[in-house]
């Protein structure tokens, strides 16, 4: 007997739902990361700017064309990017969260200038240069649309970590979170560890992420954290 194979297509209440999802979750994740940086690295607490409101979305999406992932929109719901100073690479490799005037900004060189693919988000860069960041892919019906990236002047766009589907990005939020909390590098989806970017303190009471086996970027009065941090 031969069972005939049914196919299960989603509904629009099933992409409601999960935007939904990813909405809470990212702002959920977001206030894990914000109460840990704000116990012990008061120097990038500092530097989290204001909520991005419902109209400032609105008119960053018809400026670039594209409508924000929920998950990357909830995130800017809860802060308008960082602003620049000491402490500003709070996320892995030190990269800095664009507002969303710098993301339409940084958009628009990409695309214009760069002849990059439309729909590919650069919402992070590196702090104090533009030649890196992280991106996420806003292009709706992509295998990869919500999935981080990283972006270069050099290296082009591509999903990040190499070699799989991709990372959602309320995903990798939620592994910054637990890394901080449990005093770690990060856990790739892939299962490596990115030992050559660990989250630390810096001599300013400033979050960074450097490789500290290399002592040119682990200058003395830099605490790698190695386990729960008390106080």
């Amino acid at each position: 007997m031969t069972r005939a194979m049914v196919m299960v297509v989603p509904t629009a209440a099933d992409s409601v739902f999960s935007m939904s999802d990813d909405t809470q979750r990212a702002a959920t994740v977001w206030g894990r990361i914000e109460t840990w940086l704000r116990e012990h690295a008061a120097a990038s607490a500092d530097l989290l700017r204001p909520p991005a409101g419902e109209a400032d979305i609105a008119a960053a999406e018809v400026a670039i064309g594209v409508k924000l992932p929920a998950a990357l929109a909830a995130w800017y719901r809860v802060h308008d990017g960082f602003d620049e100073g000491h402490g500003s690479g709070i996320l892995p490799s030190s990269m800095t969260m664009l507002p969303l005037a710098d993301l339409v900004d940084e958009y628009r060189i990409h695309t214009r200038d760069w002849e990059r693919e439309a729909g590919i988000l650069p919402f992070a860069r590196t702090a104090g240069d533009t030649w890196s960041g992280w991106y996420v892919d806003a292009r709706r019906g992509e295998p990869s649309y919500g999935d981080l990236g990283h972006w270069s002047v050099d290296g082009g766009d591509a999903l990040y970590p190499l070699g799989r589907a991709g990372w959602p990005l309320v995903d990798w939020l939620e592994e910054i979170a637990a890394a901080l909390e449990e005093g770690r590098c990060l856990h790739r989806p892939d299962g490596m560890d990115e030992r050559h970017d660990w989250p630390v303190l810096t001599g300013s009471q400033g979050l960074a992420w450097v490789d500290p086996r290399d002592p040119r970027l682990f200058p003395d009065g830099m605490i790698k954290l190695d386990g729960p941090r008390q106080g």
